[in-house]
């Protein structure tokens, strides 16, 4: 089975309405010789917030040492964004595992009318997963109500109800307190259950559950001009047991916040800003101290790191724009309440909303907008973008314009919008998902050498084996794989079908009444084909809102618009290449290609490249960073260069010899290192680059570090770029990085120091590793980064088998789907195990890797031995073009 025949399986099984009751998911368990005994569970329940909580939760966890999982819904661009173990997505391939061992009995329990419903599977996937992963605890978004949820198979250790509002009355509740009573049943047997509720509802809650922690602001605990009236209108306690402040924003994307009990208390900041926010973190922290002994420093840091996209999510500031997938009248006016605390000028609204919600209230609780754009999600279920338009005119909106998708109303609102300006999405998740595709989705320009690299490629995506015979021999030209709504992507490929190219699409997404879902797509065709496509794309934009798909494509082929808005390749091309193919597109493979091949790499798409080239070294060749490592325990060099003279000699011999960037590093990452205390990482680092500096070497300074504290002081004694090779796990760092205009290297690691021998599962490195550190070049962005400073790293070694790291290394030429400076770190790693080099015995290999990486567009390569890795360097880069390239 291949994953589109798995994820097609559990769409398809929407057509059954849900039901109440936990018999079904039961026996789906039992069938599966209940995989999930042995987990402790968390069940996290409410109108309201509980997806925020429950993910802070997961990462408070995470940050106190236990491997958590966390199930929630909806997904926003990806089935497997519901079910993650220690913040990664379940695998396709278990995905694939899953519905095989469920589908028979699916089946037969579907042919007696008693099939288990989508969300009852996806659960049913969710416990299997979480007990195959042995994580320690699970925390659990619960769906509908509480008593007779799929979720509430499980005996949970700790359980929260967040708030209570009328929702899906029918079903659990035709009144607040009736709703409070279904919800209330999540309550654990050992432990009190923790609630935000107030009133007469926290009464029925209490009948129900019994012992009870509430959470709230106190009398006097309110900020912000905010009253102490809760969801529920009800005013909350004097003193509920753990008293939450909501202390205002702290940035653009930050909010402070404190939590107080009787024998605890903590400060920290959050990153969804919201008075609600202070207490779903209140929830979240007391659930912590229940589950688990978590410190407050992990507390403060867990919150600060448990970034939820698409709820009051800024992406930018000139304008403000904001991504809230708002889809209720309370969760409107919340979005109303916490956008009042932001200076703009004019709101323009892009708004996407579901047929069955009110939309008129909705419309009465967001702030009047001057400019409404009015779209429709890729959903059967979408209003009419008429409706909506027509909603908002009568609510007072100045203007109000439609467009058929909500990417085009975004692009229409960001071009209207000036500086001072906000333009907000809302209405619902699928309209979020949808804008916030514009930041998150680009094509993987792929590197097909041969038919069997073509095959491989069509096999990633998914493309079922009758499709990929047929366009396996097309792809020969220019390649990319992107990810599409499936309207979107089925408007491509008839446009490119007709221009002589091919398209090749997943099988996931499209079966009958699934539109709604993301398919790959493998686009392939000469690069005329591809000029082509995208002035169709600019003279008409079809119904299908493929305008984004344009940018993002000539970003990936590296093309760029004239002033009449056509297209032109920004590298040459053979006459005889640009004009072949207009029929079958079928080529030889000793003239295939990709847009990475070339030496000159220019600067990532979207820059300005008169301030990238003034500023740094690997604007258009492959650039040299020297390591320093001024530590006792580093695995190469650990001692040689902890003496400050022995350091400051060893610069200036890698500046001598050709590096153009040093980089001082004060701890070791290798396997079993201990960590060092800021104060004495410190001293080891600042002092050298204090003399660096004093020295006046012509060169880059980098601090290697995960601290955000140090960071900040090797910057202040003049370093030019951090190298985080954590990934931004210490919240601070993008701000530190942002606040000094630094180069930030965001690395991408599973774990540091390096875990030997964790077992982690890519369906496709490469691509896994693009998937998860586009998420953090976003925070980077969000901080205030300009993505040019930016650099990535796909972390050869950290939580990669050597296999792995190798394929990482072929294929550096796809991490320019990032759209971002790579830089590569491989020097003397134990990967070349692999090929029969023992530790000190890897100077050639590393030489070797370096040739491979600078060939395959690294504009970085990070290694201890700087004369020979520039010798390489210039070696792979004048092959690439020996009359252009001088030293």
């Amino acid at each position: 089975m291949e994953y589109h025949e798995a994820a097609d399986f559990c769409f398809g099984l929407r057509r059954f309405r849900p039901k109440p009751g936990t018999e079904s998911t039961a026996r789906l368990l039992a069938h599966l010789e209940n995989p999930h005994e042995g987990v402790d569970f968390v069940q996290v329940a409410g109108s309201n917030g509980k997806g925020s909580t429950a993910r802070m939760l997961e990462r408070t966890l995470r940050e106190a040492g236990l491997s958590v999982g966390l199930y929630t819904s909806p997904h926003l661009e990806d089935l497997r964004e519901r079910i993650r173990v220690d913040g990664r997505k379940i695998p396709r391939s278990a995905v694939t595992a899953y519905v095989e061992a469920v589908q028979e009995y699916v089946t037969e329990r579907a042919a007696d009318g008693e099939s288990p419903t989508f969300f009852e599977v996806m659960t049913g996937m969710a416990l299997w997963h979480f007990g195959r992963s042995d994580v320690d605890v699970a925390v659990l978004e619960v769906g509908i109500g509480g008593r007779y949820d799929a979720t509430s198979v499980v005996d949970p250790v700790a359980s929260a109800v967040t708030s209570v509002t009328l929702e899906h009355t029918g079903i659990i509740g035709e009144t607040e307190t009736e709703i409070a009573a279904d919800k209330a049943h999540v309550a654990p047997d050992a432990a009190p259950l923790v609630t935000g509720v107030t009133g007469d509802p926290l009464e029925t809650i209490r009948s129900v559950a019994g012992e009870v922690v509430t959470v709230g602001r106190d009398a006097d605990g309110g900020s912000d001009g905010d009253s102490d009236s809760d969801s529920n209108g009800a005013t909350e306690p004097e003193h509920p047991d753990v008293c939450v402040s909501y202390d205002g924003r702290r940035n653009h994307t930050e909010a402070a916040v404190s939590i107080a009990a009787d024998d605890w208390d903590l400060e920290t900041r959050i990153p969804l800003p919201g008075t609600h926010q202070a207490e779903n973190a209140g929830i979240a922290a007391t659930l912590a101290r229940q589950v688990a002994d978590v410190s407050t420093t992990d507390l403060a840091r867990g919150l600060r790191s448990a970034h939820w996209p698409g709820r009051f999510e800024v992406m930018d500031t000139e304008p403000l724009v904001v991504l809230d997938g708002a889809h209720n009248p309370g969760a409107c006016e919340t979005v109303a309440e916490t956008l009042a605390t932001y200076d703009y000028d004019d709101l323009l609204l892009v708004v996407g909303a579901m047929h069955d919600k009110d939309h008129r209230s909705m419309a009465e609780a967001l702030p009047t907008p001057a400019t409404v754009f009015a779209a429709e999600p890729p959903l059967d279920r979408a209003e009419d973008r008429e409706v909506l338009a027509r909603v908002f005119e009568n609510t007072g909106a100045e203007e109000v314009a439609t467009e058929a998708s909500v990417q085009d109303a975004l692009a229409a609102a960001l071009e209207t919008a000036e500086a001072d300006d906000c333009v907000l999405v809302a209405g619902s998740l699928f309209a979020v998902a949808e804008a916030r595709s514009r930041w998150t989705v680009d094509g993987v320009p792929k590197r097909i050498r041969d038919l069997e690299d073509a095959r491989e490629t069509l096999a990633d995506a998914n493309v079922p084996d009758e499709s990929a015979a047929r366009t396996a021999d097309n792809a020969v030209h220019r390649v990319v794989k992107t990810n599409l709504g499936y309207r979107q992507a089925q408007h491509l490929k008839e446009e490119l079908l007709r221009l002589g190219g091919d398209c090749a699409l997943s099988g996931h997404g499209h079966s009958p009444g699934n539109d709604d879902e993301r398919v790959d797509a493998v686009l392939m065709g000469t690069l005329a084909q591809f000029e082509a496509l995208l002035e169709s794309i600019e003279a008409d934009s079809g119904p299908d809102g493929v305008t984004d798909v344009g940018r993002e494509l000539r970003s990936t082929l590296d093309l760029e618009a004239d002033s009449s808005g056509i297209v032109v390749g920004s590298e040459s091309e053979s006459e005889s290449e640009s004009e072949s193919g207009s029929g079958s597109g079928s080529r030889s493979e000793s003239t295939s290609t990709s847009p990475a091949d070339t030496v000159d790499r220019g600067t990532p798409t979207g820059t300005d490249e008169a301030a990238t080239t003034d500023r740094w070294p690997w604007h258009d060749r492959t650039a040299i960073m020297g390591i320093l490592n001024v530590t006792p325990d580093s695995f190469h060099d650990g001692g040689e260069y902890d003496a400050l003279e022995d350091a400051v000699a060893r610069a200036e011999g890698m500046v001598e010899a050709g590096a153009d960037v040093i980089d001082v590093g004060g701890e070791s990452t290798r396997p079993g290192a201990d960590p060092v205390p800021i104060e004495e990482e410190i001293d080891r680092v600042v002092p050298v680059i204090e003399r660096i500096r004093e020295l006046g070497l012509d060169v880059h300074v980098s601090i290697d570090t995960r601290k955000a504290a140090v960071a900040d002081a090797a910057l202040e004694a003049g370093a030019d770029i951090v190298n985080d090779v954590s990934g931004l796990e210490d919240p601070e760092m993008r701000f530190v990085a942002a606040d000094h205009d630094a180069g930030l290297v965001v690395m991408h690691s599973i774990d540091t120091p390096v875990v030997p021998d964790r077992d982690v599962t890519y369906d496709d490195v490469v691509e896994d590793v693009i998937d998860q550190l586009a998420e953090r070049i976003l925070l980077a962005e969000k901080a205030g980064l300009d993505r040019e400073n930016v650099v990535v790293d796909p972390g050869l070694g950290f939580g990669k088998s050597p296999r792995e790291s190798f394929e990482l290394l072929g294929r550096t030429d796809e991490l320019r789907a990032l759209d971002c400076p790579i830089l590569i770190g491989h020097s003397h790693k134990s990967m070349f195990g692999h090929v029969d080099r023992d530790a000190g015995d890897r100077r050639e290999a590393t030489v070797a890797a370096t040739a491979i990486a600078a060939d395959r567009g690294a504009d970085i390569v990070r290694v201890h031995d700087v004369p020979e890795n520039v010798a390489a360097v210039r070696t792979a880069l004048a092959a690439g073009d020996s009359e252009r390239f001088e030293w």
